[in-house]
C-alpha cells in the first residue's frame, strides 16, 4: 500500500529527543516526507541537551530530521520552536527570529475556527521537574535504561514476527502512581488555561498523546517520537487529530479524532 502525501493547516510535534539512542528519527523522517503544513510547531524537547552533555550521540538520521525542518521553512512553512526542559539551553534565545523559524518559550495558536490555544512544552506544570530537578535527572536516567531494555525486547519480538511494544509506555499506563501523575499534570495545565483565558492547550513533556476535554478546556498532547511516534494535526476546517505513524511505512497511519480519549 502506497501512503499518500497529506497537507495540514498545522502540525505539532514534541519530545523528539534528538541526540539520544531512543529517538526514532527514521520514522519521523518518513512522517515528514508524507506530511506538509502551513505552520509547524516543535513543542519542546526536540534536541536533548541533557543527554548530549553526558555523551555526544548524533547519527546522520538525526541530521536528516533537522534538514527536513529547515527545508520546510525554506519552502514557506512557518516553523515555531517552543523550548522544553531538555532543550532549555535555547530559552536564552527566546523570541529570536531566524528566517522562517521562530524560537519561543510559549506561543498562542489561533485555530481555523477562531479558538485560541496555549502552546507550551509543559515542564513548568510538572512539580518534579520544576522543584526537584535531581529527581528529574535520576528519572531521566531510569527512563533511558528502560528504553535500552525496550530495544532488546523488540529485537527479539521482530525475530518472531511481532510488532513494536513499549515497556515504558506499558508501565506508564499500568502503574497507579504514573497514571495519577499524568492526571495531575493535565489538571494543572488546564487550570492555567482557564486562568489565562485560553480555549485550550497543546503541550508535550509527558510522552502521552491525548485529545480530550477537561471541564471546558480542550487539552491536546502531541505525544513523542521515542515510544509512540505521534503527531497532532489540524485540518483546514480546524479539526484536530492525532496521527500514529506506523513502524512499517507500508502500513496506513492511524488517525484518532478530537474527543476520543486515547487511554480508554
Amino acid at each position: 500500500m502506497q501512503y499518500k502525501p497529506q497537507h495540514y493547516r498545522t502540525i505539532f510535534l514534541s519530545d523528539i529527543h534528538l541526540g539520544t539512542r531512543g529517538c526514532q528519527a527514521e520514522r519521523l523522517t518518513a512522517f515528514l516526507k508524507f506530511h506538509t503544513c502551513d505552520r509547524l510547531y516543535l513543542v519542546g524537547d526536540i534536541i536533548d541537551g541533557w543527554r548530549l552533555k553526558s555523551g555526544f550521540y548524533w547519527p546522520q538520521s538525526h541530521s536528516n530530521v533537522m534538514r527536513r525542518f529547515l527545508t520546510a521553512s525554506k519552502r514557506g512553512t512557518e516553523v515555531v520552536y517552543v523550548t522544553g526542559n531538555h532543550d532549555e539551553f535555547l530559552r536564552r534565545y527566546a523570541d529570536m527570529q531566524l528566517g522562517n523559524v521562530q524560537v519561543v518559550n510559549r506561543a498562542k495558536h489561533v485555530t481555523a475556527d477562531g479558538s485560541e490555544l496555549l502552546v507550551v512544552h509543559g515542564d513548568e506544570f510538572d512539580v518534579i521537574t520544576r522543584y526537584h530537578r535531581w529527581i528529574a535527572f535520576a528519572g531521566d536516567i531510569g527512563y533511558s535504561l528502560l528504553l535500552r531494555l525496550n530495544r532488546y525486547i523488540n529485537s527479539i519480538r521482530r525475530k518472531f514476527g511481532l510488532g513494536h511494544w513499549s515497556l515504558s509506555a506499558w508501565l506508564k499506563y499500568k502503574v497507579k502512581r504514573a497514571v495519577s501523575y499524568i492526571s495531575e499534570f493535565e489538571a494543572a495545565i488546564a487550570r492555567r488555561c482557564r486562568i489565562e483565558g485560553f480555549d485550550g492547550v497543546v503541550c508535550g513533556h509527558i510522552h502521552h498523546a491525548e485529545i480530550t476535554d477537561l471541564e471546558g478546556v480542550r487539552y491536546m498532547n502531541c505525544g513523542d517520537w521515542v515510544e509512540s511516534c505521534t503527531a497532532l494535526v489540524e485540518d483546514e476546517d480546524g479539526t484536530f487529530s492525532i496521527v500514529h505513524w506506523p513502524e512499517m511505512p507500508q502500513l496506513p497511519a492511524q488517525v484518532v479524532p478530537f474527543r476520543e480519549r486515547l487511554r480508554a
